[in-house]
């Protein structure tokens, strides 16, 4: 599949076999990803960083990529190093930046932007996260954590817990999800509960979903969960986030009735949502699935910029 020029702002612009070819190639890349081999196949490309909003894992995780695949990267993490804060637009600077790179990733505190950007580049955009809209890459990791995991996407029976209202890595992880037949459980407080549209769209989709605000009576039967934190800096009133923050915790005790090969998952930075403890059982993947963001993203750089093993 060609996928050279492709903007990539949601999940929906992924088929599953172009999903499939993506995951395929982050599993060649891994060796690369760990330092265990070197290539140099993007040589002279330049990888423009664009991050407006707070970004640990994203962005250095593009970063190391880029560095891996021998490109050089260019990076901007706060608005206010740039002419936005003199009145420029967010156009006009997509504009600047694409005639100096090769591949714009784009972080941005309002839904849509990264598509505005793809609008107007000439070249590849990325979405790396657009307000509470959608993070397409971390769904790409995500399911590759999965499909490593446990061998298989396919009918997996995964809970999805926390803030799923705001949360937007969930919503791109839901629709992904339903393309290999996931059984989706989707728990949270009703004032944080997956969007209609998404959820819809997942129903649409031949998607098999189950609502709840109750833990307890689903954990029993999962093969993943996957943690949200409460996102407090998504809610426009405070005491609106003092109702729910602390609502869900997973720590041993939650996961006595868990099946033996239950992987807990979460796209961090975590607060309280999940106890240090669980980082010591069997159950923790949420530190391998914050280092598969360095092959994933490294096998979509490659595919988007021609580059080959």
């Amino acid at each position: 599949m060609n996928f050279q020029n492709m903007d990539v702002v949601s999940i929906r612009d992924f088929n599953r076999e172009q999903i499939e070819e993506t995951l395929e190639l982050s599993r060649e890349m891994l060796p690369y990803a760990r330092g265990e081999k070197v290539t140099r196949m993007l040589e002279g490309k330049i990888l423009g960083n664009l991050f407006f909003e707070p970004s640990t894992r994203t962005r250095l995780s593009f970063e190391s990529a880029a560095n891996r695949l021998g490109a050089k990267v260019i990076d901007v993490s706060q608005i206010s190093t740039t002419s936005i804060t003199k009145g420029e637009t967010l156009a006009d600077t997509i504009r600047m930046v694409e005639a100096y790179s090769d591949l714009i990733v784009l972080r941005h505190p309002h839904e849509g932007a990264a598509r505005l950007a793809a609008h107007f580049s000439s070249k590849p955009v990325i979405n790396a996260g657009d307000g509470a809209g959608s993070h397409p890459t971390q769904t790409l990791l995500d399911l590759f954590t999965i499909q490593q995991e446990k061998g298989s996407i396919d009918g997996m029976n995964v809970v999805i817990l926390g803030d799923l209202k705001y949360g937007r890595t969930v919503h791109s992880l839901a629709e992904a999800l339903t393309l290999f037949g996931a059984k989706l459980t989707f728990v949270a407080p009703e004032a944080l509960q997956m969007p209609i549209e998404t959820v819809k769209h997942v129903e649409n989709m031949g998607g098999n979903i189950t609502c709840t605000n109750c833990i307890d009576d689903v954990i029993s039967d999962a093969d993943v969960l996957y943690v949200t934190r409460i996102q407090r800096e998504r809610f426009p009133d405070p005491a609106e986030y003092e109702k729910v923050a602390g609502m869900y915790r997973i720590d041993i005790d939650a996961l006595r009735e868990a099946k033996k090969d239950l992987i807990v998952m979460h796209p961090l930075p975590r607060i309280d949502e999940i106890a240090p403890e669980v980082d010591f059982t069997p159950h923790a993947r949420y530190f391998q699935q914050a280092f598969n963001g360095i092959p994933v993203r490294m096998a979509l750089l490659t595919l988007l910029l021609g580059g080959s093993l």
